[in-house]
């Protein structure tokens, strides 16, 4: 018989792949994929946030007046008394035959309560509208906050939803309060760019009107972002929003200050180019979170839908406004709810408690298996050790963050991977007793054992899959982790020792030493 078959070349292929991918993660190498160590692990930073989600709504009701102001503007609709009030749009029709026109401009925008009491118009949300945008709102944060730290740069952030409004952000390897303040500012920053139209007619009148003045003129007041003394009185609705921004890059400007550079989509370069077209020799006021950072004069049409922020920048903050631009406005801002600082202490202790629980238990196990099965121990010993390795090498390869759930999962998975073996092994020691030839015995051992093992691996793997599809962070670790361990004891249970049996069995025929080699006492 040849000493190679299929499954002995298999087995051997996977200690290769296990041994090679996972020696990064074992020395911590500077080259090559590795595991990326989890928050109760390496220590980092936990928080709870808190959606405003009341803030979407209104956001929301200023993106309808955005659309009706455009439309009146490109169909040449008069409308005037344009403004927001109490969560609602209000405005008047000035020619009763534009009405339609105006009624089947509504009807695209879906959610919509519109009250008419002759040519005056009030529009809000639906109560169903309402309870969507809020919903939306913690959604889309969620996925605003994720791309904001990936493109920071942090390794394996978990950010989740918790609850209706809340979000949990955890960042492993956050220790420094600087890294830490930046992650905050990053995460908190709204990012909410508006380009505004400058009220020119009463810019002067800016110092000395309320803001319950300026808002009967459809106007508010904001202020520089470098000098509160400054104010510009700007309309309330917003020519163009972040949400048509596309891309944002730091660049310089002539005295090598950090700027920021943005590009629109098609639509928004549109109304861009419109606007502009329109108001040359105007104001446009630059809007970021509220300040107004400049203010240019209109001297001609731009097209291209490109623009630039300026405003005494500093260059990580122009970095970090760009990455939050790219990445998109927050719908709605957050609060502070809950921080925690976890150690990188409390991480060791935690990395040292659970290497002596699966360093004791493998030697348990391996020294078990050698003692009762003797060389077939040897045999199960073998698969059990290239079982951790694969382990590790496929975590590594996806870039699986380890936990100490998935710590605990690695400790079971040695457990789990021996009672494979375990079951073969009694089924091949059931069949000599009998006195059943050693290859039959083998092949029948295999044969009988493998509904047992099917059946135990894949219920397991089916409440792995629950866990990890409703869990939270940790849980889905430890779910990940026994997956990949289920699979690869499989792998190495039953096609690699069953490789190995037939690679030996020459030997083992010519022994016949059934006590030597599976403990069996014939």
């Amino acid at each position: 018989m040849k000493i190679f078959n299929y499954r002995l070349v298999i087995f051997m292929l996977s200690i290769i792949f296990g041994v090679v991918f996972s020696i990064p993660s074992f020395l911590q190498t500077d080259t090559g994929k590795k595991i990326s160590l989890g928050l109760d692990l390496q220590g980092g930073l936990h928080m709870l946030l808190g959606v405003k989600t009341e803030e979407a709504v209104t956001s929301k009701i200023k993106s309808i007046a955005t659309s009706i102001k455009y439309f009146s503007d490109d169909e040449d609709v008069l409308i005037d008394g344009l403004s927001i009030r109490n969560e609602s749009v209000v405005f008047t029709v000035l020619d009763k035959d534009e009405l339609p026109k105006v009624d089947e401009m509504l009807i695209k925008i879906k959610g919509l309560n519109v009250v008419k009491n002759g040519l005056d118009l009030k529009i809000t949300l639906t109560e169903e509208e309402t309870a969507r945008t809020k919903d939306l709102a913690v959604s889309q944060a969620v996925e605003t906050i994720r791309n904001r730290l990936d493109q920071f740069g942090l390794a394996e952030p978990t950010v989740i939803r918790q609850g209706p409004t809340d979000i949990v952000v955890q960042l492993p390897g956050i220790k420094t309060q600087a890294d830490e303040k930046a992650a905050r500012e990053l995460i908190s920053k709204p990012a909410n760019l508006e380009l505004m139209a400058v009220d020119e007619e009463r810019a002067d009148q800016v110092y000395t009107l309320s803001e319950g003045a300026a808002a009967e003129y459809g106007d508010i007041i904001l202020e520089d972002t470098n000098n509160p003394n400054i104010k510009y009185l700007v309309k309330e609705i917003p020519i163009l929003n972040g949400s048509q921004v596309i891309d944002a890059q730091v660049a310089f400007d002539q005295g090598n200050q950090p700027i920021i550079n943005f590009t629109l989509n098609s639509s928004g370069a549109r109304i861009f180019g419109d606007f502009t077209a329109k108001s040359v020799g105007k104001r446009l006021a630059v809007v970021l979170d509220g300040k107004v950072y400049s203010a240019p004069n209109i001297r001609e049409r731009i097209g291209g839908g490109s623009g630039q922020i300026s405003g005494g920048f500093t260059t990580i903050e122009a970095g970090n406004v760009a990455i939050a631009l790219r990445s998109g406005a927050l719908p709605a801002s957050v609060e502070l709810l809950e921080k925690r600082s976890v150690g990188p202490s409390l991480g060791a202790d935690s990395i040292k408690a659970s290497t002596i629980a699966l360093v004791s238990g493998f030697l348990i196990v391996f020294i078990f298996m050698i003692v009762y099965y003797r060389r077939a121990g040897i045999i199960a010993n073998v698969a059990l050790v290239t079982n951790i390795f694969i382990i590790i090498s496929v975590m590594a390869m996806f870039g699986a963050t380890l936990t100490l759930p998935g710590m605990a999962g690695i400790v079971l998975t040695v457990g789990m991977a021996v009672d494979a073996n375990v079951i073969i092994g009694e089924r091949i020691r059931e069949l000599l007793k009998q006195g059943v030839s050693i290859p039959k015995a083998i092949e029948d051992g295999y044969a009988n054992a493998m509904r047992a093992i099917l059946d135990a691996n894949i219920t397991t793997l089916l409440v792995a899959v629950i866990l990890y599809a409703y869990g939270t962070g940790p849980i889905k670790g430890f779910a990940v982790t026994i997956s990949i361990g289920i699979l690869a004891s499989m792998l190495t249970a039953i096609l690699g020792t069953h490789g190995i049996y037939e690679a030996l069995l020459p030997k083992i025929s010519r022994d016949k030493d059934l006590r030597k080699w599976f403990g069996v006492n014939k």
